[in-house]
């Protein structure tokens, strides 16, 4: 697997995240998705990675640095024909490596509530992440959930 920064002219890269941001409004209640669109995954202070075999997209993930001390794990999806392979996981490690070689000392992230979002929890929790209370922009709602792993 090959994880690089992401080459958001590539089509097979667009067409992940177009798939991403379906999965997230197919998934989610009206006005509670907040996956960037690809405008927003190239806004400054955002970084994208892809992982790759070859020719064929495994994954992306993003790191948003939100202050000098906070980042926010963003866009993670892994293409359907390659779920339960580790893309997620190594994808994480590339956003929880970039950020602590950013000085960066706690990671953040909103998901969802259900079925669609329990992979991702499972992931998160189990590399240390925990619940914890709204942060940036965000507010406590029902349908979100925010996780953070302290990286100091």
């Amino acid at each position: 697997m090959d994880i690089r920064d992401a080459d958001f002219a590539d089509p097979r890269t667009q067409a992940l995240i177009q798939l991403h941001l379906a999965g997230m409004h197919a998934s989610s209640p009206p006005g509670h998705v907040f996956a960037l669109d690809p405008a927003g995954l190239q806004a400054p202070g955002v970084t994208v990675w892809s992982a790759w075999s070859g020719e064929a997209i495994l994954g992306i993930g993003a790191l948003k640095r939100l202050d000098a001390k906070t980042g926010e794990v963003k866009s993670m999806r892994t293409h359907p024909d390659h779920l339960r392979q580790g893309v997620a996981a190594a994808l994480l490690e590339r956003v929880i490596l970039e950020a602590r070689r950013q000085g960066l000392r706690r990671l953040s992230l909103e998901t969802g509530r259900g079925p669609a979002f329990e992979p991702a929890l499972r992931l998160y929790r189990n590399r240390g992440f925990v619940d914890g209370d709204a942060f940036a922009d965000y507010t406590p709602g029902g349908f979100s959930q925010f996780l953070h792993l302290r990286l100091d």
